[in-house]
């Protein structure tokens, strides 16, 4: 009885620390994606954005693809209430320029004023033109356009960002660089592009409210959005968004590729 006594005592700290192990492992980064709209191949894009983010970092999605080409399709689970408290992130790569509701756009901007972390792909930074300048306050600056389809020379301007730390420019495919009419208060680019003599930003980041935002313009055709140097811009983006990144470039705690 005695000998029984002692190892059920002495089993019991391993018991408890196993318990607070499993408590304390970290959770799946929640992302919403939200795609659609007009001129771009979103059915691919989603498959490859969602599979090679996951591929690189434990995020677990929920889609949510509507509009069709559309540009003024007002997205459904918007209209809802609270409709960001399941999510850790929203990737915004959605294209439609034509809805103008100021009331519904806030509808998207308040959680992420709030702190919900956010990604802006490509087209996200022409959608929502309401007159106003609450969208590209939020996506960290005001594009209204862009040049013909041509390669684009990409050249990292902040080399200590934890996103940008050790990653490597390079010139994409036949690409579309969007303009910058101003850059705002609170963004700091981190990636200059170069078509001929024209430049721009085409990634950066951007502070709104409590909320953490990574945009880029790039990422308009399937090709660029598959290689595998911009998945791992976005993976980052994405952590660092999260506040999952270290100031090494390297994942937090739980948050590397995880094993196949």
């Amino acid at each position: 009885m005695k000998h029984f006594f002692i190892s059920l005592i002495s089993a019991l700290p391993v018991f408890a620390l196993v318990t607070v192990h499993a408590a304390d492992e970290p959770k799946p980064i929640r992302a919403l994606l939200v795609t659609g709209g007009c001129c771009h191949d979103y059915a691919k894009q989603k498959e490859i954005l969602t599979q090679g983010i996951s591929a690189r970092a434990p995020v677990q999605w929920t889609i949510v693809h509507e509009g069709g080409a559309s540009l003024d399709h007002k997205v459904s689970i918007y209209s809802k209430s609270d409709w960001a408290k399941p999510f850790d992130v929203v990737v915004h790569d959605e294209c439609f320029a034509d809805v103008k509701d100021k009331e519904f756009v806030e509808a998207i901007l308040k959680p992420h004023h709030e702190g919900v972390a956010a990604v802006n792909l490509h087209c996200a930074m022409h959608s929502y033109r309401t007159g106003t300048n609450m969208w590209f306050d939020f996506v960290g600056l005001t594009s209204t356009g862009h040049g013909p389809q041509l390669p684009i020379e990409i050249t990292f301007q902040d080399e200590k960002h934890p996103i940008t730390r050790g990653l490597s420019g390079w010139t994409t495919i036949k690409e579309e660089l969007y303009n910058n009419k101003k850059i705002g208060e609170s963004t700091v680019p981190l990636a200059q592009g170069k078509q001929g003599n024209t430049q721009a930003a085409v990634v950066w980041v951007n502070t709104y409210g409590k909320g953490r935002v990574f945009g880029t313009t790039l990422g308009h055709n399937n090709e660029t959005v598959a290689d595998a140097r911009y998945l791992d811009l976005l993976t980052r983006g994405l952590l660092w968004a999260c506040d999952k990144l270290q100031a090494d470039g390297t994942p937090k705690t739980g948050y590397a590729a995880p094993k196949p």
